[in-house]
Order: structure tokens, then C-alpha cells, then sequence
């Protein structure tokens, strides 16, 4: 079943008919009462949409409002748009414009400008914000489409007028590229570029594309590129209301509370140019048909809608509640519906029934809503698999790419290197960064980058061969000495180096081959328990995630050695991965070593690893120089048994007296901070044993292992939803400072 079907058994409560007899009618305000969780969502979105109107959800904050805009996506993903704050917070400095929000802002702006009903989910602080005038607008939005006959020097001209810059290549909104008949241009209006290819001066075909793989993505008929809407003079901004049709409703969650943000928002800036005047909040509403659902009452509704619902109960993922309560709702004569976007969590709420003496059936919805509820009149309840299993729910917004810090390009990483930095040049050795400068080639301006070296010796290198140089990294933080051009010297150390290079390769590839030549041990399927453990981790498998933990299971169920290493950013779940799989080997009796380069890092994994394995049988410990004597003796003698399968620790875990009864897999941790030496210690000790590497920032030779098949590689790429890159400051020492920045991530 999917959630259209739902909607029609929705559409026969009375209390949607007579919210739907409302929406068509001419009242002016509308008072609901007695919903729960996510039914406001689906009930009133649902008679909205029957009515064609435009809609705008005002709800309390930023999260709430994005967790109903994921509600309202599930019921249509057409002309829903989340208009967000184009602020966020800094520490001491107060606000700071965000590119992402304001791309969202853009976005739904320009939305409500066409003749499609438009529906925007919002909250106070983005409403107190003006906004640039329709008219303006419309004025600076260029419309294109495919057939149309316009000149690319026109096209330039208008962006340049509109604000974009030219750069070699686009990587953020706001800028445009020109190469020969293609134009580039990242709008304000989309979170990813737009493709323009002319032939003479007709448009033959538009598309977006990918800005790291410069790959299409789809093709398009009609474009519409906006400006920027930020740096407009204070004459030219109004209320967002003034967007707002004349048929439009509002619903707001506690409209009292709402009008009070705003209202303190507003006096709170009366000095800035960039928010609404408190006088005209009452005036904007006035003007609108409201509906209201929550606790604070405002707007004098002459007609009130009351739905007979409750909450979906908290199982604290104890089934015998969630089997009892399934059992009795049944009995009363109720169909229960359960939502997940997973088909795994439904496969697995069928198992944990199927073990049950008591018959228990459910109607599966391939959908998901943020809450789950029990409608009394149509007896129904619409229960979610997230909080059944108490799994963390995040809303997914478009700004998503552009928010994740994956819009990164190797111009822009140049952009932040300074002048006087060192650099190498693949061809030439070290030298220092002059900067970017501009040449007159042929009657066209070309950016190219300043190289000197020793002797005050000059090269300049093209834009496009930026492949051939990178910047100069030291381990110790010396300076290095300047090459000479025109020399042997460079070449003379590439190939000592190289030298080297090959003697650590052979003995690398001769246990390589010794590891692939021998028989690992072939792990069973996976039990009940590895089932239960995965389908208990709190977030949702990202889909590179997922891709990774399949592989490593893959390998471990084969004859051959796993050797693999899973590269992936801070905070895209690469332990829970080492983590599922070092319980697969504790389940067929294998021991698990993980070895991390610091002794914090080995506890903190401790308590991971505990608290994650904690209900299922398998014994977690940590071994470091932190431990007492008579604690490591303890260990010691409980490895040597096999009492313990999992431990963690740091190079003491190659220590010649640490004896395993039978080590199965090997987890590296941070393999950048080990030397080959120390991570090629254990693998000698056993060459048949599966290996398993988990790193942010590869060095070199492990990647290029990696690269040319001695290892197998995974790469997660994709981060949680909705991730919000580090934030970092540079700053002197200041308590005040300190202490604001720590009540606002206590506040989050």
C-alpha cells in the first residue's frame, strides 16, 4: 500500500469533510482541534490540494518546519517549497548571511511568482525578513528556453548587470563560465548549475549538471535564472506577504506563539533595514484566510473542526508492548498501518511477529511521515517504524549538496592558499606561490598562476594544469629548500625516491601475494543477531553506507583475506560499519582486534563499542597504557582464553606477550597515523586474517594500493541529511566568547 491509498480512507473522516467543506468556502478563520503528531500534514494539505490553493504552514522553528516539510513532500513533491532564515548563527559577530538558505530562499520566491498554487512551510525568522519587491524580481530573472534566439554576449551582459561573476568554473550560485558556444551558470534559484549550449544564436539545449563530474544530470525545456536577492538597496524590500495571492490560507501551529516571535524578532531590529516593522505584522495577517491547530488560540475562528486522535505509544523497543498493543487495537476493530521508506524495517517487524503466539497483521505503507497517530473515528492508527524502533528521523531539504561542503573544486581549494606559500610542481620541484594573475592572450584575458623559485626563477602556470601542482605538506613543519630550474636536481630525488619506493612496494606485494595465495576463514550468513544489530543503529543508512557495509560482509563470507579500506569524511559512520562488522566475526567465535593511535581515541571507542554491543552477547574491552598493571595481567590471560572478543586498544596490542586464542579481523583506525612498519606487524603474525582499514585522509601509498587492486576500496561520499559543515573560527582567548558559543550548541 502506498500513501495515496491511505489518503482516501483519510478523505471519509467527518472531520476532514467539514475541513475540506471550510477550505472552498469564504470564512476567515478556521480552528482545529484534538490532531496529533503528523495529521495536521496530511489532513489539511490534503483539502488544500483538492481546493488547488495556495498554502503557507508557518510551525514554531526551523526543525519543526523542516520536519513538515518532509510530511507535506511525502503527500506531493510538486510546488512545495521550504522558505528558511537566510541567517545563521555566528559566535561574537551575531548573524551571518548562509549561501545554501538563501539558495532555498531564492528558490520559493521566484516559485511564487508563477501561476501554479504554491505551497511554502516557513517559521517567524524567515517571515520577519524582507524580501526584494515581485516587481524587481521579475525584472532580474532571465527566462530561457530551448529554441529561443538570443546572442551569448547579450546572455553575458544581463548576468554581469545582475550581479554574476565570471569565473574559469562555476562551484557556487552567483557565477557563470563561458566556453566557446557553452555558457555555465549557477542560479540563485537551484541548487545545482544550468548547462546552456547555443548553436550561432539559437539555444539548442539545456541542462544541469554535476560540478565535480561536470556530468549531466537531466535536460530541461525552460529555465528561469535569478540574481541574487541578498544585496538589494532598502527601497526595493517588502514582506514576503506581498508575494502571497489573494486565495491563499495560512496555517499556523500556536499562532500566538508565532505572532510573538515575529513581534519580538521585529522590535528587536528596528535599527536594521532588513525586517519587517513591527506595526505591519498584525496587518499582513489580517489580509489572509488563517487555520490554526495547537494550544495558543489568536485569530476569532467562528467555525471549529475537532478530530478524535490520540498519540502513537512509546514501545521503548520492547516488542511485547508493541505485540500487545498491535493485538488489542485489532481486536477493537482497527487497522493498523505502519510507515517506513525501508522495506528492511518492515521485513523485520514481520520476523519479530512471525515468533509470536499470537496472531498479529499490519498493512505496510512504503511512506514516511516524522510522527506516527490513532485516529478513534476511523479507527485506524498510522504508527512509524523510527519511532517504534526509536530510530533518529531527519527531514532531507534540496540545499542538502550545497549544505554538505561536496560542491568543492580544486580552483576554489587554490583560492586559499596564500602568497608566499610553498608549492610543488610535478615537473619542477618546490617553489612559491605568487599568486593568480591575469594575462592578455591573443586579445582575451587567461588567469594564470605565478610559480618562483631559487634564484628568483619564474614559470607560469595555465588554469587548466592545475593537476600538475599541489601544495608543499610536511611532517615535521620545516621549510623545505627551493628547486632550481633548469637542473637535474628534481628529476635526480624523484628517482632515488622511486627507488625506495619500489623496494618497500616488493615487500608489500610479496605478502600480498602470500595473503592472497592463502585461505582466509569464510564467515556464515548473517544470523538473527547481526540482523537485529543493524536494524537497531539509530540513524538511517546513508546509501554509500549501506554499499560499504554489504562489500565488507561480502568479503568476510568469502575464502579470501579481506583486505579493505573504507575512506569516508568525519561523522559519515564509517566505525558503525567496523562495528557491524567485528560483531560478525565475534558470532562465529573469531576474535577482533582494533587498533587506534591514541589512547582517548581507544576509550571513546570502548564506549562505542559497548554501548552499541550491549545487549547482545559478545565481551568488549580496551587495552593502553592508561590501564592498570593488574588490568592488562586480567586482559592478558582473557585474550589467551578467548573470554574476549573484541579489543580495542593502542600499539600495545602488538606487544609479542599479547597471545590471541583466535584472531579473526583486524580493524585499523586512523591509518594515517601509523607507520608501515606497525600496521604490517599483525598481518605477519597472521596473513590469512581479514583486514579492515578505516581512514578520513589516506596517505598516499595506501591509496594507491587501494587504486591498483592490491586493496579493495570504499568510499563514502554521501553524508548524513542535512549535515552542517565545521564551523571553524580563529580567535583570541575570550571567556565570554567561550561561554556564548557552548549555551548555543547546549541550546541546539
Amino acid at each position: 500500500m502506498n500513501i495515496t491509498d491511505v489518503i482516501q480512507i483519510i478523505k471519509k473522516s467527518e472531520g476532514y469533510k467539514e475541513l475540506e467543506k471550510w477550505v472552498t468556502s469564504s470564512s476567515k478563520a478556521l480552528k482545529i482541534g484534538g490532531t496529533q503528531g503528523s495529521a495536521p500534514a496530511l489532513f489539511v494539505h490534503t483539502a488544500q490540494k483538492a481546493a488547488q490553493l495556495p498554502a503557507v504552514y508557518i510551525l514554531h522553528d526551523a526543525e519543526e518546519a523542516g520536519y513538515f516539510y518532509g510530511d507535506l513532500c511525502q503527500l506531493s513533491d510538486q510546488n512545495v517549497y521550504y522558505f528558511p532564515s537566510s541567517y545563521k548563527k555566528k559566535i561574537k559577530d551575531g548573524l551571518t548571511k548562509d549561501a545554501p538558505n538563501q539558495v532555498l530562499r531564492t528558490e520559493a520566491l521566484s516559485a511564487l511568482q508563477g501561476d501554479a498554487p504554491v505551497t511554502l512551510v516557513t517559521y517567524p525568522e524567515a517571515l520577519t525578513e524582507l524580501v526584494i519587491a515581485p516587481a524587481l524580481l521579475s525584472k532580474e530573472t532571465l527566462q530561457l528556453k530551448v529554441g529561443n534566439t538570443l546572442s551569448t554576449d547579450y546572455v553575458i551582459e544581463l548576468l554581469l548587470e545582475y550581479g554574476f561573476t565570471q569565473t574559469d568554473f562555476v562551484y557556487e550560485p552567483g557565477q557563470f563560465s563561458v566556453r566557446g558556444s557553452l555558457i555555465d551558470v549557477f542560479s540563485f534559484s537551484n541548487d545545482v548549475p544550468y548547462r546552456i549550449d547555443f548553436f550561432g544564436d539559437d539555444i539548442d539545449s539545456i541542462r544541469t549538471f554535476d560540478i565535480e563530474s561536470q556530468l549531466s544530470i537531466e535536460s530541461l525545456n525552460e529555465i528561469a535564472i535569478v540574481s541574487s536577492t541578498v544585496n538589494t538597496t532598502q527601497e526595493n524590500l517588502v514582506p514576503i506577504f506581498q508575494f502571497f495571492k489573494e486565495r491563499t490560507l495560512m496555517g499556523l501551529f500556536d499562532a500566538a506563539y508565532c505572532l510573538d516571535v515575529m513581534t519580538n524578532i521585529a522590535n528587536e531590529n528596528t535599527e536594521s533595514s532588513q525586517f519587517i516593522n513591527p506595526q505591519d505584522i498584525a496587518t499582513c495577517f489580517s489580509s489572509f484566510r488563517c487555520i490554526e491547530w495547537g494550544l495558543r488560540n489568536h485569530f476569532a475562528a467562528r467555525k471549529q473542526v475537532h478530530f478524535n486522535q490520540a498519540v502513537q505509544p512509546i514501545f521503548h523497543k520492547n516488542f511485547d508492548l508493541v505485540s500487545t498493543d498491535f493485538a488489542q487495537h485489532i481486536a477493537l476493530g482497527y487497522e493498523v498501518f505502519v510507515w517506513s521508506d525501508n522495506p528492511k524495517q518492515i521485513d523485520r517487524l514481520k520476523d519479530i511477529f512471525e515468533d509470536r503466539p499470537e496472531k498479529i497483521s499490519f498493512t505496510p505503507v512504503i511512506n514516511i511521515v516524522h510522527e506516527g497517530f490513532i485516529d478513534h473515528d476511523l479507527k485506524i492508527c498510522i504508527y512509524t517504524d523510527h519511532q517504534i524502533f526509536e530510530r533518529y528521523h531527519k527531514y532531507s531539504l534540496k540545499s542538502t549538496k550545497t549544505r554538505a561542503g561536496k560542491v568543492v573544486m580544486s580552483l576554489k581549494e587554490l583560492m586559499q592558499i596564500q602568497v608566499g606559500d610553498y608549492i610543488v610542481h610535478q615537473d619542477h620541484g618546490v617553489g612559491r606561490f605568487g599568486g593568480l594573475i591575469r594575462l592578455n592572450n591573443g586579445g582575451k584575458e587567461q588567469e594564470v598562476i605565478k610559480l618562483t623559485f631559487k634564484d628568483d626563477d619564474m614559470i607560469l602556470v595555465n588554469i587548466h594544469s592545475l593537476h600538475c601542482i599541489s601544495k608543499y605538506k610536511s611532517k615535521d613543519g620545516e621549510p623545505p629548500k627551493l628547486n632550481k630550474l633548469g637542473t637535474a636536481a628534481w628529476t635526480n630525488l624523484k628517482d632515488r625516491t622511486k627507488k625506495k619506493v619500489k623496494d618497500i612496494a616488493r615487500e608489500l606485494i610479496a605478502l600480498y601475494a602470500k595473503r592472497k595465495a592463502e585461505k582466509g576463514f569464510a564467515y556464515s550468513a548473517d544470523s538473527y543477531l547481526q540482523q537485529e544489530l543493524e536494524s537497531s543503529f539509530l540513524y538511517e543508512d546513508t546509501p554509500d553506507q549501506a554499499k560499504a557495509t554489504t562489500m565488507v560482509k561480502r568479503d568476510m563470507e568469502s575464502d579470501r583475506p579481506m583486505d579493505r579500506l573504507i575512506c569516508g569524511d568525519v561523522g559519515f559512520g564509517k566505525t558503525e560499519i567496523a562495528m557491524r562488522a567485528a560483531f560478525k566475526a565475534a558470532c562465529d567465535s573469531k576474535q577482533v582486534a582494533v587498533l587506534v593511535p591514541t589512547t582517548v581515541l581507544a576509550f571513546q571507542h570502548y564506549k562505542s563499542f559497548s554501548k552499541r554491543l550491549k545487549r547482545f552477547p559478545c565481551k568488549v574491552d580496551y587495552l593502553s597504557r592508561a590501564r592498570k598493571a593488574s588490568d592488562v595481567k586480567e586482559i592478558t590471560e582473557d585474550l589467551a582464553s578467548g573470554k574476549i572478543d573484541i579489543l580495542i586498544g593502542t600499539h600495545k596490542l602488538l606487544s609479542k606477550s599479547l597471545k590471541f586464542k583466535d584472531l579473526g579481523l583486524l580493524i585499523i583506525d586512523e591509518e594515517q597515523k601509523f607507520g608501515v612498519a606497525a600496521k604490517e606487524k599483525l598481518k605477519q603474525v597472521r596473513a590469512n586474517i581479514d583486514t579492515l582499514t578505516l581512514t578520513a585522509t589516506p596517505i598516499p601509498r595506501t591509496l594507491q594500493f587501494s587504486l591498483m587492486g592490491a586493496r579493495d576500496l570504499s568510499i563514502i561520499s554521501t553524508p548524513p541529511p542535512n549535515r552542517y559543515p565545521i564551523q571553524t573560527e580563529l580567535m583570541t582567548w575570550d571567556d565570554d566568547t567561550i561561554k556564548e558559543a557552548i549555551e548555543f550548541e547546549i541550546s541546539r
